[in-house]
């Protein structure tokens, strides 16, 4: 069901990453992309053990075309690429990692599996736009002071990149876009940014009402562009704003996006002969080439 400001509403769906489940977001079938948001998955809760087993981990896999947006909210985890970059990212930072012409990375979950605690997060890919797809792969970590808190009544605001409620964050982004994490009280309500191509919400606990209906958790909601929104909280809630200028249709097969189905193949290639690197510090195992991917096939993405 859709009011006049809801375009479409995105369930989550559960999908498998071999050690442990995550809701699904995007891509959608009826809704590929978010401005350039070409995927979303919302990683717990979940209890991670002391001694918990290393088959949980991401092992070291690729990535092209793309930026990778990691988010908690509780927890830790640990990435590795092939830059030789090591970084640890806990609540409220922000580890982007730029694929460019080709990355590849681990997440591996070492602090929790020391001491035992809950993981929880989000992890988002931005499309990059055309001319930065081939770009050199980067990574950089942002820390709670590089993002800022706006408090209004009864939201509570982290603008994770882009700006919005008059704040600014220091999160490098090569395209226009907007994402923030919000805390809302019960009562709580807020006026959704405009000014963006595409805007969406996704609730991550609780539910908020949008002129009359009510949205839960695990649930996206896709605005009509140009719609004056503005979400209350009938229950204490957390809500990921998300958005931007679209850049153009993506295509999008396992970790590879890119503007040309072609370059999808030579990732293919390259990954399965080896031409793409492993982490230097975690070049032990890897996640091999899909003879059968868990993604669609190349498709144009909007």
């Amino acid at each position: 069901m859709t009011d006049g400001s809801v375009d479409l509403v995105i369930p989550a769906r559960r999908a498998d990453l071999g050690g442990f489940q995550v809701g699904r977001v995007l891509p959608y079938a009826r809704r590929r992309m978010v401005g350039p948001f070409i995927f979303l998955d919302h990683m717990g809760p979940l209890t991670v053990a002391a001694g918990a087993p290393r088959s949980m981990d991401v092992r070291p896999h690729p990535h092209i075309g793309l930026a990778t947006v990691t988010y908690l909210f509780e927890g830790a985890i640990t990435h590795r690429d092939s830059l030789g970059v090591e970084q640890e990212i806990r609540p409220a930072e922000v580890n982007w990692m730029t694929a460019g012409r080709g990355i590849s990375h681990s997440e591996r979950f070492e602090a929790l599996r020391a001491t035992g605690g809950t993981m929880h997060g989000i992890q988002a890919w931005v499309a990059l736009p055309d001319a930065e797809e081939e770009t050199a792969p980067a990574f950089e970590h942002y820390g709670m002071a590089d993002m800022p808190v706006v408090d209004e009544g009864g939201m509570r605001a982290r603008i994770i990149a882009g700006a919005a409620f008059g704040a600014a964050s220091r999160v490098t982004t090569r395209s226009p876009l907007f994402y923030a994490h919000l805390e809302l009280a019960q009562g709580g309500r807020v006026a959704v940014p405009d000014g963006h191509g595409e805007r969406a919400a996704y609730v991550v606990r609780g539910s908020v009402l949008l002129d009359g209906v009510r949205y839960g958790e695990g649930q996206m909601l896709v605005f009509r562009q140009g719609a004056a929104v503005a979400l209350a909280a009938e229950a204490a809630a957390t809500v990921m704003l998300l958005g931007g200028e679209p850049v153009g249709p993506r295509h999008i097969w396992w970790n590879f996006v890119s503007s040309r189905k072609e370059r999808i193949e030579q990732a293919k290639a390259d990954w399965k002969a080896g031409r793409i690197p492993l982490p230097p510090a975690d070049a032990m195992e890897h996640i091999p080439l899909p003879e059968e991917p868990d993604r669609a096939p190349p498709q144009p993405m909007s």
